[in-house]
């Protein structure tokens, strides 16, 4: 049963790793944002982040999380998905850092609520409690327009964008290593777990277990280093120069003038409201 788990565990890690960062069917449908210029998108996207880390009233902050999940909605991405990606991990972490800060001893106020736990009396304040919901709230906001920008847009026409917007090569040229290496290195934890299954059995002496890891980090190390070299070559025999690639220029449409107008008058609102 342990042993179970312990697999259920890795696999559904994995898995939910590869769909989370590689959801790159998203980007291929044709839905409302993935139909945009990706440089209209990723300004627009940038200035509605930017505007989520000024506003304090929270009214405003969920009538952009709405709009962004209305987008979502025309850009034919399940919404289920996209809550997992928006609600797990950094918005949770973000819970137990401002989870403090509603009570009175941090942020005292105007009591709300009160009780006692092991003879220990806690008050809940309402600058508090008001604080710690902006604050979760800007999270998940701008943490939604993110995942929302990068489940639209192609890889690779993305780090076109930052090239565009004069974003270093040398970072642009990293970040799109890093994204295809850690694709790579889930498929060969996967891999190299269901190998060792296969040849140990589900019962090992920890001592063994400890011996095989070192082992397979030591191994994993080299041919990461061998592929490093052999990819870096395969893509100069390629032609590649540093810059990506795409077959496609970028092109405005109406569709992205109206989209440009349509935030721009979102932004312009929202600047005048705060």
């Amino acid at each position: 049963m342990k042993n179970n788990f312990i697999e259920r565990s890795i696999i559904g890690a994995l898995s939910f790793l590869k769909e989370s960062i590689f959801a790159e069917e998203y980007a291929a449908r044709k839905g409302f944002l993935q139909s945009l210029d990706p440089r209209v998108k990723t300004v627009t996207f940038l200035l509605f982040i930017v505007q989520v880390l000024f506003i304090k009233n929270i009214l405003i902050l969920f009538c952009l999380y709405a709009l962004c999940l209305f987008l979502a909605w025309l850009s034919k991405i399940d919404l289920i998905f996209f809550l997992k990606r928006t609600w797990i991990f950094i918005p949770l972490f973000s819970l137990f850092i401002a989870l403090p800060a509603i009570f009175s001893i941090f942020t005292p106020g105007e009591a709300l609520f009160a009780f006692k736990i092991a003879g220990l009396k806690f008050i809940i304040t309402r600058q508090g409690l008001s604080g710690a919901t902006l604050f979760i709230t800007r999270v998940v906001t701008s943490l939604s327009f993110v995942i929302l920008l990068s489940i639209t847009t192609k890889h690779f026409e993305l780090l076109r964008v930052l090239r565009i917007f004069k974003i270093p090569q040398v970072f642009v040229m990293t970040t799109g290593m890093c994204y295809r290496y850690v694709y790579l290195f889930v498929e060969v934890i996967e891999n190299t777990y269901l190998a060792i299954k296969s040849r140990v059995g589900t019962s090992l002496h920890y001592k063994k277990g400890q011996s095989i890891v070192a082992w397979n980090i030591a191994f994993l190390w080299q041919r990461s280093y061998q592929l490093n070299e052999e990819v870096y070559k395969a893509m100069l025999a390629r032609g590649y120069r540093g810059e990506p690639v795409v077959l496609n220029d970028f092109r405005m449409k109406a569709r992205d003038l109206a989209w440009l107008f349509f935030a721009l008058i979102i932004i312009v609102a929202i600047f005048y409201s705060i």
